[in-house]
């Protein structure tokens, strides 16, 4: 597949076909994500050609697999002409692959019509992964987000109501030591509003090339440890009010791999996370965990 730089993808797409459609991330002003903060690869939107090439080779050698996802960082700000476009290329071309995924950001959620939205999920859109990061308006204005509370459900709203499958990322550890609890009940509080299929937890690792990791490595920011993880990650799933939302705090970067249906299995996800503080529960070692 002709690949521009390292493609960025959930872990759950591991088995899907990649087609990159843009390169890098429209907004890319987050203070803690480092994926396109190298100056090589800036955003842009691939021509027809390169994305009908890549298609046309997916066809030549993943006839057998059933699922799609659009590459990079926020493949749905691509305009509406465009995606009807490429999504008609991958019925024509990949008719056995029914379920297609991307990256869509609240900016690019919110920038289609409920319509628009309904169109492309009749078009095989199965599920959109939103970074939320985190409920509380003062971590999303220090990390650059460029969301509010409001604006995050609003967009969740609208995925919802065109029956598109909403993921949604928070990041534990984002807020800091100070704010950490703060940040998980008002991101508890808030993800609720915006009911979503899927919430993915994942602990904040700085690194060295973005402003959230320089102000780390500095001192600045303080990130918690592993009980003050454990601590959020307890504050976030008491916080939350959903029905039926599968929870996953599982990911390479946790150090409790948890997961469960929310609200469910609060009872066994809160337990799990206290025999953790109390010691009787291992933790995964820091030199194991990675993004």
């Amino acid at each position: 597949m002709n690949y521009d730089g390292d493609i960025i993808r959930p872990p759950s797409e591991a088995n899907s076909i990649i087609i990159q459609v843009t390169v890098g991330c429209s907004h890319n002003k987050c203070t803690f994500c480092g994926a396109y903060k190298d100056g090589t690869k800036k955003f842009r939107i691939r021509n027809d050609r390169e994305i009908r090439e890549n298609i046309l080779l997916a066809a030549k050698y993943g006839s057998r697999q059933k699922r799609i996802f659009l590459a990079d960082g926020d493949a749905l700000i691509l305009s509406q002409k465009r995606l009807i476009r490429i999504f008609s290329l991958l019925r024509e071309h990949l008719p056995q692959a029914r379920r297609i995924a991307l990256y869509g950001n609240g900016k690019a959620i919110r920038s289609k019509s409920l319509a628009e939205l309904t169109e492309l999920k009749q078009l095989g859109l199965h599920r959109i992964y939103m970074g939320m990061e985190s409920g509380d308006n003062q971590t999303l204005q220090d990390i650059r987000k460029g969301e509010s509370a409001d604006s995050l459900i609003r967009a969740a709203h609208l995925a919802r109501d065109a029956d598109i499958f909403l993921s949604v990322t928070v990041l534990l550890g984002v807020a800091g030591r100070t704010n950490s609890l703060l940040h998980a009940r008002k991101t508890g509080e808030i993800v609720s509003k915006m009911m979503p299929r899927q919430i993915a937890a994942l602990c904040l690792m700085p690194l060295a090339n973005t402003p959230l990791g320089i102000q780390y490595n500095s001192g600045e920011f303080q990130l918690p440890d592993a009980t003050g993880m454990l601590l959020e990650l307890k504050e976030l799933i008491k916080s939350i009010n959903c029905k039926q939302v599968q929870f996953n705090a599982n990911h390479a970067s946790n150090y409790l791999p948890i997961s469960g249906i929310l609200t469910r299995d609060r009872d066994r996800l809160l337990n799990k996370i206290d025999q953790a503080l109390l010691g009787t529960q291992p933790l995964v070692p820091d030199y194991y965990r990675a993004l």
